[in-house]
């Protein structure tokens, strides 16, 4: 595997997983700079893979591979990617792809879209037109970086030619960051780096596409849905119904049964108007925006200027979007622009480029150093700069072996969710942690309940330990809805929950909400709002984060800095041995990000709670208590 190196770019690090190092040539890492690899063919063609990279802008693998005398652009449609997506990004991605071949056709390109295992079709097209190298982009994703190893797997064993071909890993460069060794794991020590966010590439001239080749037609919506439903990767239809039903809506029900909240309770109604002819919101569902990389464009331009007003119908729309997304401070930016930036139709680096852009022709070419004019450019900024930090953390995780457990990584509605899994036999066991907590805090738990014959998961839920933290309300519902989302997607079946502290409120939520998900649970020293005397607000969507919650975030953020071993240590009494300095600082490091994100929590009425910990008579719980 090579790895592409532009100038001020990219890292020297192997990207191969370690659990994959199967032949020396995997771990081989080369370098080339802005010329074709010296192991490389250059009179051969080259096959330019996209996955989550739907542009032609800013991306520097199109600019490495349109150095080679063919180029040959490809879209697999791979049930085990596509498998992931909902019906609405399923939407996006066709809208991209038309989008893709008609930018690619007029440089006299085009785009080959091909059905199948990735792995089977590269391997065909390599055959077809004798390919020396493949590009693709680095993924931290772990389905993703398996099946690029099946590629690379697929390749190496291919015996018709006197070099195999290979397959060569690229990556946006956002930070002139030359080791990822060197990346530090505590976003303030990262902050003292004050490194520059590197300048976008413009598309790239290409060579012609000349090849007599079936270049495969784009498939409708209805034909890709079918495509998927009948794949093997696909749930089954019970546990798809899982994912559809969501906690807010069971809990509604309840609470009306109860007289607690109408049904008809404004805040779940929803209003859908009419589609404008120019409109970004492509979707069925008009939730989000997509089309092309000119599309997108056309939608962030809308939203920076959203204080200047505009007279533009399909701006106007943005602008109205914007506010209803807008449930804290910044939150509209990921919401609407979220799934654009994880299918790559615009580059993270592309969205602060043009951010920086914007505010220095609002402030004569100068950037403040009290921070950003608009909230807009502070959200599209921030929030960029974000899933960076995020990306680059868990890329490092996945890339070194020192750990006590392989560290996976799994997106979920968006964001970066890191796991790990022990075990290959036996019963499924999920644990998840508790506040302020990450899944290291079992380090002496996994191995032993693996040993007894079990196959153990352990998650870190969004805002805790190296999991995204972003800018949005947090729920016991939302993590809930994690936990149930993670049973069916990562693992499969239904299993054991094992929750601490106020994990263990989230897992007798996933088993009163979706009991068919919990074979069993077991609560230690769990928390959550189950006290019998206390009567909770009515249950609202409505949710913002007060100049209170603000304050308090950061005087806790200070306290906890001071105190944090003691109160761990009087938690676990009797072991304080174990509060080391890493659990300490890994704590410290963890929590300083997700308090400065800190929301209200919105609690389940308390009568609710009593019968949700009664669960169901055929499950078994245990409540331990230290």
């Amino acid at each position: 595997m090579s790895l592409l190196s532009l100038p001020r770019s990219f890292f020297s690090l192997s990207l191969s997983s370690p659990s994959h190092a199967i032949t020396s040539r995997r771990n081989r890492c080369f370098s080339c700079s802005l010329s074709v690899s010296k192991t490389s063919n250059a009179t051969s063609p080259a096959i330019l893979w996209f996955k989550q990279d739907l542009r032609l802008d800013d991306h520097p693998g199109l600019l490495q591979a349109s150095k080679f005398p063919a180029l040959l652009p490809l879209y697999v449609l791979d049930h085990r990617i596509l498998s992931r997506y909902n019906d609405e990004k399923l939407e996006l991605v066709l809208f991209a792809l038309e989008d893709l071949r008609k930018s690619l056709k007029k440089q006299g390109s085009n785009l080959i879209i091909r059905f199948g295992n990735a792995e089977n079709v590269i391997k065909e097209l390599v055959l077809e037109v004798k390919a020396a190298n493949v590009f693709a982009e680095v993924e931290v994703e772990y389905h993703l970086r398996e099946i690029i190893h099946v590629v690379e797997e697929t390749l190496v064993r291919m015996p018709s030619f006197d070099r195999s071909p290979e397959i060569v890993l690229w990556q946006t460069p956002f930070y002139d960051i030359k080791n990822l060794k060197d990346f530090p794991a505590s976003y303030d020590e990262f902050e003292k780096l004050q490194l520059a966010v590197t300048s976008p590439l413009l598309p790239s001239r290409l060579p012609s596409a000349e090849m007599e080749l079936d270049w495969g037609l784009l498939p409708t919506l209805d034909n890709l849905k079918k495509f998927v439903n009948e794949s093997p990767s696909k749930l089954n239809e019970s546990w798809a119904l899982l994912k559809e039903m969501s906690s807010e809506t069971i809990l509604q029900k309840q609470l009306s049964k109860s007289g607690k909240v109408s049904l008809n309770n404004s805040n779940f109604k929803h209003t859908k108007r009419k589609r404008l002819d120019k409109s970004v919101f492509v979707t069925q569902k008009q939730n989000v925006v997509g089309g092309g990389t000119n599309s997108v464009f056309n939608a962030l331009a809308a939203y920076l200027r959203y204080l200047e007003g505009t007279a533009r119908d399909d701006w106007q729309e943005v602008h109205e979007k914007l506010r209803t997304a807008e449930i804290r401070d910044g939150a509209s930016f990921f919401a609407l622009f979220g799934p654009a930036l994880c299918l790559g139709i615009i580059s993270r680096r592309r969205v602060y480029y043009e951010s920086i852009k914007y505010e220095k022709e609002r402030n004569a070419g100068f950037l403040s150093p009290f921070g950003y004019s608009t909230a807009t450019v502070s959200a599209s900024a921030d929030t960029v700069c974000s899933m960076e930090w995020y990306w680059l953390l868990l890329l490092k995780s996945q890339l070194s072996d020192g750990g006590a457990y392989p560290i996976r990584i799994w997106r979920w509605n968006g964001y970066l969710i890191q796991y790990t899994v022990v075990g290959n036999r036996g019963p499924a066991v999920l644990l998840v942690h508790g506040f302020g907590a990450f899944l290291e805090h079992f380090r002496d738990n996994i191995s032993s309940i693996s040993n007894d014959g079990n196959r153990v998961w352990a998650v870190t839920v969004l805002g805790f330990g190296k999991s995204e933290k972003p800018n949005v309300v947090y729920t016991e519902l939302m993590w809930a809805e994690l936990v149930r989302d993670f049973i069916i997607e990562v693992v499969g079946e239904p299993v054991h929950l094992m929750g601490n502290s106020i994990g263990g409120y989230f897992v007798a939520l996933v088993a009163y909400f979706w009991p068919a998900l919990a074979q069993s649970v077991v609560l230690i020293n769990s928390a959550g709002d189950i006290i019998p005397a206390y009567t909770s607000p009515q249950f609202t969507k409505v949710r913002a984060t007060s100049g209170a919650t603000w304050l308090g975030a950061r005087l806790l953020l200070f306290y906890l800095r001071l105190a944090l071993g003691s109160i761990v240590k009087n938690c676990y009494p009797t072991k304080t041995e174990r509060v080391d300095d890493w659990l300490i600082n890994e704590m410290l490091r963890a929590v300083s990000l997700s308090l400065v994100k800190a929301s209200l929590f919105v609690f389940i009425p308390a009568e609710f709670n009593l019968t949700l910990l009664g669960l169901n008579t055929h499950k078994s719980l245990m409540i331990l208590v230290s």
